[in-house]
């Protein structure tokens, strides 16, 4: 029998309200304890993820993003979500971490509904690498690092001298630790994409999501961060990544998702969905 996955999606489907609705922070809600474009916020660890506008079904004026959405993620696996542009993909890493309420279905992890969980819980359980994120302040990089370690910080505490080295060897990680005094306005975007990274690797997480992770990234740091992410999937961190390059997800992935208008169109082990029938399909 195998094994449970570790996060699953169950019948889950989701459509964006056609007006009103969702708080903003870049377009974006974000839940207390999990990163967003102004750090991290906090809670007592007893206070559930916020609970968004929905209703029992779609509001008719919007179209489902995602419609029946099952997907198995198992632990320690590195999984490709592999499709265009306005698939889907964004919005499946925002609904795995309780920023988003599926409208129908739900979200498991480890076998717990995810509103099962504090927010700082999610915070220590899982990170968000996103595609970009504004900055509003002149941190530096060893300051936004840091705030990786919110989660794991009592309300008000200040980072400790062991949250500082986790920090430093989050960048180090990445090739960003000679620069830990740069303000992060001042990075180029590739810089900046790598701090990211390491901002993510500081939460120490059990399951590491990116969103277009290479998107900003020449090919040395390609290389470097597929490295990395392999590294991790190693020591039995759990990976999700969204891509629309097929090579990237090639190079990374153990298993791979084929993705397109809020569908799967297949899923399973690379070796049996990376054909060219199945690309076909999804670039059809």
């Amino acid at each position: 029998m195998s094994p449970a996955p570790l996060l699953q999606f169950e019948q889950v489907t989701f459509g964006y309200p056609r007006s009103g609705g969702f708080p903003r922070n870049g377009g974006l809600p974000h839940a207390e304890g999990l990163p967003h474009a102004g750090g991290f916020t906090q809670d007592n660890g007893s206070s559930r993820s916020r609970d968004l506008p929905h209703a029992g079904g779609l509001p008719t004026a919007s179209p489902a993003v995602l419609q029946d959405f099952d997907l198995p993620v198992g632990q320690g696996t590195v999984t490709a979500i592999l499709g265009p542009n306005g698939a889907g993909k964004t919005t499946l890493l925002h609904l795995a971490l309780g920023w988003l309420k599926p409208q129908r279905g739900r979200i498991l992890l480890e076998q717990r509904p995810l509103g099962d969980y504090a927010r700082r819980e999610l915070g220590q359980w899982m990170a968000l690498v996103p595609q970009s994120e504004h900055v509003p302040f002149e941190y530096s990089l060893l300051e936004f690092t840091l705030l990786g370690r919110a989660p794991h910080l009592a309300p008000l505490a200040m980072p400790t001298a062991e949250d500082e080295r986790i920090a430093l060897d989050a960048l180090r990680q990445v090739g960003m630790d000679g620069l830990r005094w740069r303000s992060m306005p001042y990075l180029s975007g590739g810089e900046r994409q790598l701090v990211l990274v390491a901002r993510a690797l500081a939460q120490q997480p059990r399951l590491l999501l990116l969103d277009e992770p290479t998107s900003h990234l020449d090919l040395g740091n390609k290389r470097g961060l597929i490295r990395l992410l392999h590294d991790l999937a190693e020591r039995g961190v759990t990976v999700v990544f969204t891509t629309h390059e097929p090579e990237i997800a090639a190079a990374l992935a153990t298993h791979l998702v084929l993705m397109r208008d809020g569908q799967v169109l297949r899923t399973g082990p690379l070796e049996e969905v990376f054909t060219s029938p199945g690309l076909s399909e999804l670039y059809r």
